[in-house]
């Protein structure tokens, strides 16, 4: 992260006191360049397992950031693909970096909060990667309420979701040690940054899912292998608007 080419301490110090929005348009210029971005093998390991379950027309990219999410719908879909985030920096360099292929679906860059997505029944397919730390545990209804409202009957909404790292490991106290400190960062300076890594329990999410009105499964990613218990590290969550 701390390379030529990727943000500096500094950088990353004032993004981390600004609010959510503010720092992801301070980011979004070296985004890409940082391990934030969501790594190409978990993205063609969700566009392998979506494939089969189309064919779909619109597909919407929730919280697209710089728009690596636009480019795994591109290939899925037929017609239309959007990209929807609220920092107007990560949608210029979306902008810039993700312009539709002659011949390919058209592609759209929407600025708007996905707590207030302007589409009503608009898409088949509804994906979303990296962005859940940014919304609080009591937020996710609203959120999934909105996605849902988004889709047509029938439509998918799909994202990935890792397995918790085993209680004591490094990856742990890692992850405890980060919400811990943006924590205490919230709680003593305004406005706040929202970013946790331990608030997207699977069991929540999938009983929070339910409730707004979808259909869940749960597909293992067989890609990333399985735990020493047999579960999958990685499970690909497909909800379904009945």
């Amino acid at each position: 992260m701390f390379t030529p080419q990727g943000p500096t301490l500094r950088e990353l110090a004032v993004q981390a006191l600004s609010s959510t929005m503010r720092g992801y348009d301070l980011l979004a210029p070296k985004f890409d360049r940082t391990p934030y971005r969501t790594p190409d093998r978990v993205l063609e390991a969700v566009a392998e397992a979506v494939r089969p379950l189309g064919p779909f027309g619109r597909g919407l990219d929730v919280c697209c950031g710089t728009g690596a999410g636009v480019d795994v719908l591109r290939g899925l879909c037929r017609e239309r693909v959007t990209g929807v985030d609220f920092s107007a920096g990560m949608l210029d360099v979306a902008r810039g970096a993700h312009t539709g292929a002659a011949g390919g679906p058209v592609v759209d860059w929407v600025r708007a909060d996905a707590l207030a997505l302007p589409f009503t029944r608009a898409f088949d397919l509804a994906l979303s990667f990296g962005a859940f730390g940014h919304f609080l545990p009591e937020e996710r209804p609203g959120l999934f309420g909105q996605v849902h409202g988004a889709l047509r009957p029938g439509g998918l909404f799909v994202f990935p979701v890792g397995a918790p790292p085993a209680v004591g490991s490094r990856a742990y106290w890692s992850l405890l040690g980060f919400d811990l400190a943006m924590r205490a960062r919230n709680a003593l300076w305004r406005p706040p940054f929202v970013m946790y890594y331990r608030t997207f329990p699977l069991a929540g999410v999938t009983d929070d899912l339910v409730r707004t009105g979808f259909t869940v499964r749960l597909l293992p990613l067989e890609e990333f292998g399985r735990r020493p218990d047999g579960s999958p590290r990685v499970r690909l969550v497909v909800a379904a608007r009945a």
